[in-house]
């Protein structure tokens, strides 16, 4: 057929479509239109051509069980919109399975030593901060037993050692009892190991026994050692030895005593742990939480657990605090 033959016969069936006829090309090669009733003309079957679906010219609408009118693109696009939406409920409920499922660290995963296990509660879980308290012999507690588990070496040399650290315990003498005087020594060895603990009998009068904090009270001092007997007896510990101790000045004071500041160990004055903790002038209860991850002067202060608390930071750092010592002998160790 030529092209313009073509053209025409397409044009013939597009009519023939709109009309509900189907055109059809006969053996001779001429167009027949043949009728919807599947009726054909003398032609042969075979030349003839298959039947076309009528196009409709508007997209044809259909109403919903709801009463509004949508097509055949709105069904699908909610369809997909449903999909798309079952799957994201699909995958939330998995995460919240996944997550609920998961597992809680072991111990052997817990092994870091120098990290406050309240920050380790933050930012991994209770578990986690029960295991690292539990490694470092605290419980959630903190009963006195897990503290000096801390801060006292078990089966250890209970005599004096080259090194001792003192603590006192003071009330307050004068009309607003702002002055102190010692109502309590005690010393413990480089093991934390008690080597002197005595209560003193005050010299003047007391006016304020300061119980809260001191742990203090009239019967412990009325029976207490006399003065400048006590005061000999810690001369003779602390001569020729390393004293350790928190704001010893404190201490010395109260006692009339002195003592070389080349053999002064002073946690308070540190530089080490007041760069660590942030802080100048650091107090021992914060240096023992931030370091030794233990509290201590909870309630009433004891000397022997003070002087226990400044002997286990000292020996923390002992190696480093020595070697400072040596490297500059004409200063104190600050």
């Amino acid at each position: 057929l030529s092209t313009c033959q073509t053209s025409t016969k397409k044009k013939q069936l597009l009519k023939a479509g709109k009309s509900q006829e189907v055109a059809a090309v006969n053996g001779n090669g001429n167009v027949v239109n043949s009728k919807s009733t599947n009726e054909t003309d003398s032609g042969s079957a075979k030349d003839s051509l298959p039947l076309t679906k009528p196009k409709s010219k508007g997209v044809t609408t259909d109403k919903n069980l709801n009463g509004t009118k949508s097509n055949g693109k709105g069904c699908k696009e909610r369809k997909k919109s449903d999909i798309l939406k079952e799957k994201g409920d699909i995958k939330r409920k998995r995460r919240k399975a996944e997550e609920h499922t998961e597992q809680q660290p072991t111990e052997p995963e817990i092994w870091f030593d120098d990290v406050d296990p309240k920050d380790i509660e933050a930012a991994i879980g209770p578990e986690a901060a029960k295991i690292a308290r539990r490694n470092l012999g605290l419980e959630t507690g903190q009963s006195k037993q897990s503290v000096e588990q801390v801060l006292v070496k078990e089966k250890a040399w209970e005599g004096l050692t080259r090194a001792v650290a003192m603590d006192c315990e003071m009330v307050g003498v004068g009309p607003k009892g702002e002055d102190s005087i010692v109502a309590r020594v005690s010393i413990v060895n480089q093991f934390g190991k008690c080597v002197y603990d005595k209560y003193v009998k005050p010299t003047e009068e007391v006016t304020d026994y300061r119980t809260a904090v001191s742990g203090i009270r009239p019967e412990n001092i009325k029976t207490g050692e006399d003065f400048k007997t006590v005061q000999k007896e810690v001369a003779d510990i602390l001569n020729g030895r390393i004293l350790v101790g928190h704001a010893l000045c404190n201490d010395l004071k109260v006692l009339f005593l002195d003592h070389p500041k080349k053999k002064i160990r002073d946690t308070q004055r540190y530089k080490p742990f007041k760069q660590r903790v942030k802080h100048s002038r650091p107090s021992l209860k914060l240096l023992c939480e931030k370091l030794l991850n233990i509290q201590v002067q909870t309630s009433e202060h004891c000397s022997i657990q003070d002087a226990q608390a400044a002997m286990r930071l000292y020996t923390l750092e002992k190696k480093k605090w020595e070697a400072a010592v040596k490297n500059k002998p004409n200063k104190s160790s600050k």
